[in-house]
């Protein structure tokens, strides 16, 4: 994809987030902030009987790096196990951006990042 398209993806990402809401009978939870932006995201997630996230929706406001990478981690994540999510890095979430970030915004880009690896208990 070309520069332009994954700009395009990043906003429509922001603007309907994917899997966007709270998730009732969630199995792990975890909030994180990022003090000095305001970005604020709650992930939820729900693992089936072979232990593989069979749900994951995520609640909270912040600017547009941070809800575009939230709304497609939430998408990568879908059907992977508790260990493959738990390999996942700052570099893949980058990836699914498909933008350079700056160091400025990094942790508004990795921040979904945070969230998932804490509720899955490893802080």
């Amino acid at each position: 994809m070309s520069l332009a398209m994954y700009q395009q993806n990043i906003l429509d990402h922001y603007k309907y987030p994917r899997n966007f809401g709270p998730l009732l009978g969630a199995q792990h939870h975890a909030h994180v902030a990022n003090p000095l932006c305001g970005d604020e995201l709650d992930f939820f997630l729900k693992f089936d009987e072979q232990e593989k996230i069979a749900a994951v929706k995520f609640t909270g406001q912040g600017c547009t790096i941070s809800i575009a990478s939230a709304s497609m981690l939430s998408e990568k994540i879908k059907g992977l196990s508790r260990a493959e999510s738990e390999k996942l890095t700052k570099d893949d979430v980058l990836k699914l951006l498909g933008v350079e970030v700056n160091p400025a915004r990094l942790r508004c880009a990795t921040l979904s990042l945070e969230a998932v690896q804490q509720a899955l208990g490893h802080h």
